[in-house]
């Protein structure tokens, strides 16, 4: 699971613990199967946790939550997201930048052809 990923998940559990997987992966425009398998992997390292969600007329509702160390690990996992998403942004700054020049010359190209 990449830190993309992983981000948007733990955010999304931040933000509504009582949902189900179906709405979850719909959220994130994940397969049902693959978000399942996202979640056995947090749960298993222990990042996340779920509860019976004893409110709800779905017995098999959950409530999944952050343990301090999936608290730690969002940390960590959305300074790498940030740091890779500024890279991203700086190359793509270039290569405005590098289109603008070239749209640029041949805009002047075609000033001079009809001096």
């Amino acid at each position: 699971m990449n830190d993309e990923l992983t981000y948007k998940l733990f955010k999304a559990i931040e933000a509504n613990p009582a949902t189900n997987q179906r709405e979850l992966a719909a959220s994130l425009e994940l397969s049902l199967g693959k978000l399942n398998y996202c979640l056995k992997a947090l749960l298993a390292k222990g990042l996340v946790k779920a509860e019976n969600f004893i409110a709800s007329n779905n017995k098999r509702g959950y409530l999944y939550k952050l343990t301090p160390a999936g608290l730690s690990e969002k940390t960590a996992v959305t300074m790498r997201f940030l740091n890779h998403k500024m890279r991203e942004y700086e190359k793509i700054k270039q290569e405005i930048f590098n289109l603008r020049n070239e749209v640029n010359c041949f805009d002047d190209l075609q000033k001079q052809s009809y001096e």
